[in-house]
């Protein structure tokens, strides 16, 4: 293109990168200057799967959507001054799933694979492991601070993601009780959708998909009416919609289940909403109709225009959650253009804010093994191919690959020649070192990028369940307050003095535990324990 002719020759002069390196060098000097207000609202963007590979290839797409050669672009997230990384890996997991690593950034602890809103002491599927291990959240937190609070979503509401921000459940998979063993039933488990509406009362925005799991069984769903798998999941025979337009019928609610209906409303006029716009997970932003179906950045404009109505502020969670469906499908092209549309989003919410009083955090629960690769020339298409054949088969490949999954394929007992299929096609599932039928996460840390009140807090190489921490000490809730107010009652954030009492009730507890560990470790054990007390002190 002109543009990427033009630039081309700008970057044959050196003074293009000094000036450019030194422009950025001013800004970062600006940085000097922290911003420690206190975080009115606060926003927590999660791009499931979205590993560092998938940003720089969705920073590449995104450039070259617009024409550019795209390497240099920078995404909504780039802009963000504060940048860290994350540790993924679950108590029991090296390799984290989405339910466990919701749990540490939302609810602050770190839990095992499968479970949300429970601490590690929790087993999966295991329901009487659920009581009195429940661990809350920061939304939960939020509101209980008179926040407005919210959750999109382009999964279903009660997926992993979402799920840990309300339900305490020992089972992911629970989404209603149609899919809970009858003996979990019978032992008090409540299923994650009806947590949804029941753990934390009047949740002011919920949007995304899940509709199936609040409907009776066998009820014909009102976008594909003849469609059995669609029907509805639950066999308590609850209508879980219902009951909460009846709960809420005296206040400015309303339900939506397609664009039409949530464009449409004014958000000035809303204080409620519940939005369940397919009966699993949205569609791919590729695969949506615009005509029925809401973009991801389109459902957050309207959450953000209803939550800042609000004096006392919000909390809003955003999941781009199939970015990591793409993924697991081996379809690359379906998840970067996912993590492109969370981007807008991110655009979106900060052109809809303020940094003065908004805290932004934008990260990933955990990777994939995408890669991409081969000594591709500059502006090459994302989803092109390598420069040159493989040096072992003399065949052709694309420059994105995987480490397992389902493009691992055989033709006549060698790998498939790409060359002669679509490889740029929306679903083509590129090529994968191991068969597998679903591919899987990467162990490796993740991105957090963040900016507004306090975000230099998150810097390094963090546990994820720091993240709402931090988030909750620039916003004055949950367990941190003691730092926002002075003596004389004014708002005013710095460091946390220490409490006596506090540090009483600590004492004690440490002595408790102590105790509790003497009846069950050898001396040897408890010298080792006292050796990683002392590294940590």
């Amino acid at each position: 293109t002109k543009m990427a002719r033009v630039l081309s020759l700008l970057e044959k002069d050196p003074s293009f990168w000094n000036k450019w390196a030194q422009s950025t060098l001013k800004n970062a000097l600006q940085l000097q200057k922290l911003n420690q207000n206190t975080a009115k609202n606060l926003i927590l963007f999660l791009g499931d799967g979205m590993g560092i590979p998938t940003v720089t290839a969705a920073r590449i797409l995104k450039g070259q959507l617009s024409g550019k050669s795209g390497e240099e672009t920078q995404l909504e997230m780039d802009k963000f001054p504060f940048v860290a990384l994350s540790k993924t890996y679950n108590t029991n997991a090296q390799v984290a799933d989405s339910a466990g690593t919701a749990t540490a950034y939302l609810c602050g602890v770190k839990a095992n694979e499968g479970t949300v809103g429970v601490n590690a002491a929790a087993t999966r599927s295991q329901c009487n492991t659920t009581q009195g291990n429940e661990v809350t959240s920061i939304l939960r937190w939020a509101k209980e601070a008179g926040k407005s609070v919210g959750i999109v979503t382009t999964t279903r509401v009660n997926h992993a993601t979402p799920s840990a921000a309300y339900a305490h459940c020992v089972d992911r998979d629970w989404y209603s009780d149609g899919e809970m063993p009858a003996e979990a039933i019978q032992a008090g488990c409540k299923d994650i959708a009806r947590q949804l509406f029941e753990n934390i009362p009047n949740i002011d925005v919920i949007m995304g998909g899940g509709r199936k799991y609040m409907f009776p069984k066998n009820q014909s769903d009102v976008e594909y009416p003849g469609d059995k798998k669609h029907f509805g999941t639950r066999k308590d025979g609850r209508n879980l919609v219902a009951e909460w337009t009846n709960r809420m019928k005296n206040k400015q609610a309303f339900y939506v289940w397609n664009r039409k209906e949530l464009m449409s409303l004014n958000p000035n006029n809303v204080d409620y909403i519940l939005g369940l716009f397919e009966p699993g997970d949205l569609l791919y932003n590729l695969e949506r109709n615009p005509d029925t179906d809401p973009s991801l950045t389109e459902m957050v404009e309207v959450a953000i225009k209803i939550l800042r109505k609000n004096p006392n502020g919000f909390y809003l969670l955003v999941e781009g959650g199939r970015i990591d469906h793409g993924h697991h499908e081996g379809k690359a092209k379906q998840a970067l253009h996912e993590a492109v549309e969370m981007d807008r989003a991110i655009g979106l919410a900060g052109l809809l804010t303020n940094i003065h009083d908004t805290m932004t955090v934008v990260t990933a629960d955990h990777s994939h093994v995408f890669s991409f690769g081969g000594y591709t020339s500059r502006g090459n298409t994302i989803f092109g191919l390598a420069p040159m054949f493989s040096d072992v088969d003399q065949k052709p490949f694309t420059a994105i690959l995987y480490g397992n999954g389902p493009g691992f394929k055989v033709v006549d007992g060698l790998r498939e020649n790409v060359s002669t299929i679509d490889y740029q096609e929306n679903n083509y599932q590129a090529q994968a070192a191991v068969p597998l039928s679903m591919e899987t996460h990467g162990g490796e840390d993740v991105a957090i990028f963040s900016k507004g009140p306090m975000a230099h807090l998150l810097h390094g190489v963090h546990e994820q369940n720091y993240i709402p921490h931090v988030m909750a000490y620039a916003a004055c809730i949950g367990q941190n307050r003691d730092h926002c107010m002075s003596s004389n009652g004014a708002s005013g954030l710095g460091p946390a003095l220490a409490n006596p009492t506090h540090q009483l009730f600590e004492s004690i507890n440490n002595v408790l535990v102590l105790s509790r560990m003497c009846a069950v470790f050898t001396k040897g054990e408890l010298q080792q324990f006292g050796q990683l007390f002392y590294m940590f002190s």
